[in-house]
């Protein structure tokens, strides 16, 4: 008999943990090859994993709600040489495998419903019992109390009077809040905690799981890479009266819109063609450089939270495959519904600024990349242009390309060079670019 031990599978770079949501598989259970053995849950995404191997699942290491690090065995599968569940006796009884009941502390409550980590650490905060917790509605997957419930529910008890004449106080768990860091790998220095007092009128609000990483994403990545920010003004008049005047067509053509995110996808991807040694990682002293051009468009969540979906080989579609799988990845990242492989394996980050109206701004380099474009908002404005008659002053389509680099392996030169080469790719943009 082989044993095949099931890990904690890794579902991107930055995220080093993750909840176990529900055990669809029990101990002595048979299992098929594909088959979804349990559901998990990080900040980012919620996702089913199957099984990679047939066999019998012997032995459950991690129970429901608990919290595992990536590559920690949380599963037995014993692959060969196995009995199935019941099993016949010498004598003719039935001798079955008996799966283990849980412990109190791994059954949520009575009711079988879930309830994450971090909303039951709210609970306890504001002390709210478990009979009490089981009447909140729940907008999350199968009524599951999302954070933003039990925040929503604690600010309507406090608003309906409950908690007048009470001193107000910070919670213990914004004093110290308690976040899993993963190995350091470098001797940065320690970020120094600021005490911030609240006064009798601010709001508190606590901070999810993928804010928390976020927010740890963006002060190691500044800690890690010395950033430097370059600046180039594209004219893309003709970028713009093409598609404005083709966009009804191409819907109807290809079906799907066309948004200005795929366009900017293409010259990027070409750009990188023509300078490779902007789509690469450092390890330690060495730098490794990507054959792939996977990359990845931040979008906005409607939490206020970002998530980066990836396009892989992004060189490799026309204009209206990019529009194609930028759209599906938008929607399916609004609506929750991305998958750990579509945000893995980015080399490159692209984030549209000028969606909230934003001439340019300095994007943080998105960690282990070496380098960030932010797109701008396109504005008319009065600009010089050559003509065999002179420079003349005309109304042009202008936008804002910044690009942030880690200056210890890209230089001013590929850099300036680089983000100078999307501008031309969008400045020399015609019909044959749709491919």
């Amino acid at each position: 008999m082989a044993d095949f031990e099931l890990v904690m599978p890794k579902m991107g770079e930055s995220i080093m943990e993750a909840t176990i949501l529900k055990w669809l598989r029990a101990e002595g259970d048979r299992i098929g090859i594909d088959e979804t053995i349990l559901e998990i849950a990080t900040d980012k995404v919620d996702s089913e994993i199957p099984s990679p191997v047939e066999g019998v699942l012997t032995r459950i290491v991690y129970q429901e709600d608990s919290v595992v690090k990536v590559g920690d065995t949380i599963a037995i599968i014993a692959t060969s040489s196995v009995q199935e569940k019941p099993t016949p006796k010498s004598n003719g009884a039935v001798e079955k495998i008996i799966t283990p009941t849980p412990s109190p502390s791994e059954i949520t409550h009575d009711s079988g419903r879930f309830y994450s980590p971090l909303v039951k650490n709210i609970a306890r905060q504001e002390k709210i019992g478990a009979q009490e917790l089981s009447l909140i509605p729940g907008s999350g997957l199968n009524g599951r109390v999302t954070k933003k419930d039990i925040l929503d529910y604690v600010a309507n008890r406090l608003g309906s009077g409950e908690a007048s004449n009470q001193v107000f106080s910070t919670p213990s768990y914004l004093q110290s809040p308690q976040v899993t860091s993963p190995p350091e790998v470098s001797s940065s220095p320690a970020v120094s905690q600021i005490n911030v007092s609240a006064g009798s009128g601010d709001e508190i609000i606590v901070m999810d799981r993928m804010r928390k990483m976020i927010a740890k994403h963006m002060v190691d990545s500044k800690q890690t890479s010395p950033h430097v920010t370059s600046f180039v003004e594209a004219d893309v008049t003709n970028l713009v009266e093409w598609r404005e005047q083709n966009k009804a067509a191409f819907q109807k053509t290809f079906g799907t819109k066309l948004t200005y995110t795929p366009i900017f996808i293409q010259a990027v991807a070409r750009a990188i063609v023509d300078f490779p040694r902007i789509n690469i990682s450092v390890q330690g002293d060495h730098i490794i450089v990507k054959k792939k051009i996977n990359i990845g468009m931040a979008t906005a969540l409607p939490s206020g939270n970002l998530i980066v979906p990836v396009i892989r080989n992004a060189d490799s579609f026309s204009l209206s495959g990019l529009a194609k799988v930028v759209n599906e990845l938008s929607d399916r990242a609004r609506r929750k519904e991305l998958k750990p492989t579509d945000i893995q394996d980015g080399t490159f980050t692209v984030t549209n600024v000028g969606t909230f109206g934003n001439v340019m701004g300095t994007p943080i380099i998105n960690q282990p990349q070496v380098a960030i474009l932010a797109t701008g908002a396109i504005r008319k404005k009065p600009a010089v242009v050559e003509t065999q008659y002179g420079d003349l002053i005309a109304v042009r389509q202008m936008v804002f390309l910044s690009l942030s680099y880690d200056h210890r392996v890209v230089d001013g030169f590929l850099g300036g060079s680089f983000l100078r080469k999307v501008a031309d790719y969008l400045e020399q943009f015609t019909q044959d670019d749709i491919g």
